[in-house]
């Protein structure tokens, strides 16, 4: 039981409160949108880019990094653009997004360690989708990122319930959605699935969202996404970084993989795409420290 005297908040209280706080995700289904778009331009996408200050700044910031910046220094959001290209622009703004999300939530995790997850959920879920050409790339990245946004929300909405959780999850008989039916009356998955269904996300990724621990259990045209992420989230688990004590108890759902071609050799090749893709980016946070995004 919970040591809290209260009951906790209702789903609707802690989405209530979830949506009032600064820095949400919101700007990027209009990312999402703009970059998508065939006939784009890279002014198109900058002006996007310069609503939000500390998004452009980081855009900069990465344009000029040792990784990107061969040659003439750039000092527009547009030349930025240009030079990152769009793949790793998006990278970098939705995981820019996410990450200041995750400022100031309680847990028992370091700084950044749900970033840092959710970042190679996104990137293993991409090398899934590039092997087998049934999603779009872009789509699984951005599934992986944002599919547990829910747990940020519950962090910041129930910190008194905490503790009662991971002691619930601690002998391993439990898993964490388990844990917060039973403590809280709903889950994370639940209250992301309704945060970005406010946010105006595409409805594949509220799906994504709501489904990617009991993926058989989506909507059949979602379904490709689902397995993709569900198979995504098993290989970052299992690479490890980020990944909360309680997160290793993730129930696979072999059948619903095998039925849709996901192999063992795939998750393998999968988990060495995203050991690559992720050092690369995140060299020395990749095990521990605050990402500077």
């Amino acid at each position: 039981m919970s040591n809290a005297t209260n009951p906790p908040p209702t789903l609707q209280q802690v989405c209530d409160r979830a949506l009032r706080l600064p820095c949400s995700p919101a700007l990027l289904p209009r990312l999402i949108s703009v970059i998508s778009a065939p006939d784009s331009s890279a002014e198109e996408i900058a002006q996007l880019i310069m609503v939000d200050p500390s998004l452009a700044g980081s855009t900069l910031r990465l344009a000029n990094s040792a990784y990107f910046g061969a040659g003439a220094k750039v000092a527009s959001v547009a030349d930025a653009v240009f030079r990152l290209g769009q793949k790793e622009l998006f990278r970098l703004a939705s995981l820019a997004l996410v990450s200041r999300w995750e400022s100031g939530v309680e847990g028992r995790g370091g700084p950044g360690d749900f970033c840092r997850h959710a970042f190679c959920t996104g990137l293993a879920a991409e090398a899934l989708a590039e092997m087998t050409h049934q999603v779009e790339p872009e789509t699984a990245y951005t599934a992986g990122l944002v599919c547990d946004l829910g747990k940020l929300a519950i962090g910041h909405a129930c910190t008194a319930f905490l503790p009662a959780l991971y002691a619930r999850c601690a002998d391993g008989t439990c898993t964490w959605l388990q844990a917060e039916r039973e403590l809280l009356g709903y889950t994370h998955l639940e209250i992301g699935a309704r945060l970005l269904r406010v946010w105006n996300f595409p409805s594949a990724l509220v799906a994504a969202a709501e489904y990617c621990e009991r993926p058989s259990q989506g909507p059949a045209e979602y379904q490709p996404l689902l397995a993709h992420l569900h198979a995504a989230k098993f290989v970052a688990i299992s690479f490890g970084p980020g990944v909360p004590e309680e997160g290793f108890l993730f129930e696979l759902d072999t059948a619903f993989l095998t039925e849709r071609g996901f192999t063992e050799t795939m998750l393998q090749e999968s988990m060495a795409t995203l050991h690559d893709r992720a050092k690369a980016r995140l060299q020395d946070k990749l095990s521990h420290g605050a990402l500077a995004v």
